[in-house]
């Protein structure tokens, strides 16, 4: 009753789950009843009924009704292609369960490319296992395609015109408002006290947490491998970088003004954001471009200031300025693709502009090929169910053995424990809905009317409510459903809610299983990999940029192995890292700030950038190239020790929070686990140049990231016994 009262209300989830449930009941009933009792064909009926139900209940395709409208309009050929394959590969047990591994694990491996492939895969997964079971019927074919493809443009066209979802703000709006932000920011730096007051540098870093993917609709996120997603995930970044390096912009030395050239250059960063801001918002090309900032730029990077202080200062306006023409040109081609034009080194650090459609696809499936990607091992875990369950279904002759299928993709989760839990919940839920399912078979006696009159409001109500009760009341009214669906096509007795129990605690049981033997932990233990890997490569770029920075000119090369090393890196520490966010069994408590390390990742890549543009002045001398180096070892060091913490095992974490002993061989402060930092550079040789002085700032940056790192660990680490 709660639930109702919230729903009369408008308070809670509710609203939502309640209009993409109309939407859902009107596609699937009407196309029912169209093919039905219209027509005549219970075959072209199912197919249109579980073709609506697929997309829109067992999926969870993120966004607003339009947007998952047009998810669906491109999946048609995909939903026909798998309807085909199910039909002529069904006609042998062996091609079904061989069809079922192969097809199950590429629809489930297809979540590599973003949230909307991951939330439509368990619908995608339906259309192919329902033909795929007897009666092996080829010359249904058309009846089946022709009721598939009537309910998904049925539920298409309510999802996009039957009570619209409010709209919300895009990530290139959010950007926008973040890069204004920016532009504010600039603007104050260019007044006494030349430093952001407190309350500017507040509204600066709620503007950066205002575009972490957390804070950001999953719809929204640009998460998939295409140029523009991409661009706008770069869009993203650089926007965070340049707030957080206004915050941190130190103030000139003690009584003395700023450089006038400074300030004409943060004159040019604020024009340039406040374009940018304009571009992702209006998605037209400011009057400006970047010419004037880019001329700025290097006018400071040649003239180097007096004192040392005012040469810190410059190096980090340089910095401030280098984020800001990355920020404009990963904005331009987030709005323009290919047809922004590339200035300076844009062309190295936007290297996907260069690769066609099909090479960025390959570029990110690459990627994930392989057992240490959450994304393999989730459609290793899923084949695997799923081909075991077409087996039992097809040696065993289980009636309705599809029920079975359809609880290992709605069941089973990417940790054996998450998947005991939902299971145990299910399957109470399951037996409560084949009591009530007996109960109104035995009543109804056959009379298809009665169960045409309610299959409508049990519909409305079972898509209302699951979503928003959980998964007991989902499995419990669903078993409602599909038993007043299956006794309008075919004379049924209560036995049928005998038999979905005894499918759904198979497919249960085989879901259980698989999660034990293909990776139980999902990403909890996978993230620690991922990330200690990813510190490491940053360790072996940080000395080889270094080394590269530090040596006299033509005698060392871009460290390119590493900065790929690194990239390669990010990408599956960040893949793990929005997997364990979402495992929510896992170990009570504090634990390791595990954003902050893959925050680190991408401060390497884009420090290492900075760094080098920076090295084509005069060379260092040798004590300065000496402290750099010393400088640069330290930081390494420390990345080393932080991925040490990272790649210990969760199950050594969960032991020492129970015994209260320290972790073996961790490094840092009370035997807590935390990575030693290193500590800041020596003071600055009276004439440093501009390489020394941007080297010193990435350098400090990476500290401050280590700082970070370190107080998660502090946090996570157990006490020492007492």
């Amino acid at each position: 009753m709660r639930a109702l009262g919230e729903l009369r209300t408008g308070t809670g989830a509710l609203p939502a789950a309640a209009r993409r449930a109309v939407r859902t009941t009107l596609a699937a009933c009407t196309g029912f009843y169209l093919f039905l009792y219209g027509l005549g064909q219970p075959v072209s009926a199912t197919y249109a009924l579980f073709g609506a139900v697929s997309l829109a209940g067992l999926s969870r395709i993120p966004g607003t009704g339009r947007q998952r409208a047009a998810v669906m309009v491109r999946l048609l050929p995909v939903a026909c292609v798998l309807v085909i394959l199910g039909t002529f590969l069904a006609v042998r047990t062996w091609s079904a369960v061989f069809g079922m591994a192969v097809i199950g694990f590429c629809v489930a491996f297809s979540a590599a490319a973003g949230p909307r492939p991951a939330g439509a895969a368990a619908g995608l997964q339906l259309l192919y296992i329902l033909p795929s079971f007897p009666p092996y019927a080829p010359h249904t074919l058309d009846e089946r395609l022709g009721g598939t493809l009537t309910g998904l443009l049925l539920l298409i066209m309510a999802e996009a015109w039957v009570l619209p979802d409010p709209r919300v703000a895009t990530y290139a709006e959010r950007a926008a408002g973040s890069t204004a932000e920016a532009a504010r920011c600039a603007a104050a730096l260019e007044r006494p006290p030349y430093v952001l007051t407190e309350s500017a540098s507040d509204r600066a870093r709620a503007a950066a947490e205002a575009l972490r993917s957390s804070r950001v609709p999953e719809a929204e996120r640009p998460a998939g491998p295409g140029l523009r997603e991409r661009a706008l995930a770069h869009t993203g970044l650089a926007a965070r970088t340049l707030l957080s390096r206004l915050r941190s912009l130190p103030a000139p030395p003690a009584g003395r003004e700023p450089r006038q050239a400074g300030i004409d250059l943060l004159g040019a960063v604020r024009a340039s954001a406040t374009g940018s801001s304009t571009l992702l918002r209006e998605g037209r090309r400011p009057v400006a471009d970047s010419t004037e900032l880019l001329r700025l730029r290097a006018r400071n990077a040649r003239t180097p200031a007096e004192l040392p202080e005012s040469r810190r200062r410059q190096a980090a306006l340089l910095e401030v300025a280098d984020a800001a023409v990355a920020l404009r040109t990963a904005a331009e081609i987030a709005v323009e693709g290919r047809g922004a034009h590339l200035e300076g080194d844009a062309a190295d650090r936007f290297w996907y502009v260069r690769q066609n459609t099909v090479q960025l696809w390959w570029h990110r499936i690459a990627a994930h090929t392989g057992p240490r990607s959450v994304h393999f091992q989730n459609a290793v875990r899923i084949a695997l169910a799923l081909a075991v369950a077409r087996t039992v279904a097809g040696l065993d002759s289980l009636p309705h053995g599809f029920w079975a299928m359809l609880a290992v993709i709605s069941l089973t989760r990417t940790t054996a424990v998450q998947t005991r839990g939902t299971v145990r919940t299910a399957l109470i839920g399951t037996c409560l809905g084949a009591l009530a399912a007996g109960t109104v078979l035995a009543l109804a006696r056959g009379d298809t009317a009665i169960y045409a009159i309610v299959l409508p409001p049990l519909m409305l109500f079972t898509f209302t409510i699951g979503p928003v009760r959980g998964v007991g009341w989902a499995q419990a009214l669903f078993t409602l459903v599909v038993a007043v669906v299956f006794a309008q096509l075919s004379e049924v007795t209560w036995q049928l809610a005998e038999v979905r129990f005894l499918d759904v605690t198979i497919g249960s049981a085989i879901g259980i299983v698989c999660g034990i033997l293909a990776w139980p932990r999902g990403a909890q233990d996978e993230l620690g990999r991922a990330v200690a890997g990813l510190l490491r490569a940053c360790a072996d770029d940080v000395e080889s940029t270094t080394a590269v920075a530090t040596a006299p000119r033509g005698l060392a090369q871009a460290p390119q192995d590493a900065e790929h090393r690194v990239r390669i890196t990010l990408v599956m520490a960040e893949s793990a890292y929005a997997q364990y966010q979402s495992e929510t069994q896992r170990p009570a408590g504090p634990g390791p700030d595990w954003q902050a390390t893959v925050m680190t990742g991408h401060h390497v890549l884009w420090g290492a950038g900075r760094v080098l543009g920076s090295a084509d002045g005069a060379p260092l001398a040798r004590s300065e190239a000496a402290q750099l180096g010393d400088y640069a070892a330290r930081v390494a060091a420390g990345l080393r020790r932080a991925a040490v913490v990272a790649d210990v095992p969760h199950k050594t974490r969960d032991r020492t929070r129970a015994g209260g002993t320290g972790t073996p061989g961790g490094p840092g402060p009370a035997g807590s686990g935390a990575p030693a930092v290193p500590v800041s550079a020596e003071a600055a040789p009276p004439d440093a140049g501009p390489v020394y002085f941007a080297t010193t700032a990435w350098l400090d940056s990476l500290t401050a990231d280590l700082r970070t790192i370190e107080s998660g660990c502090a946090a996570a680490a157990p006490a020492g016994p007492v």
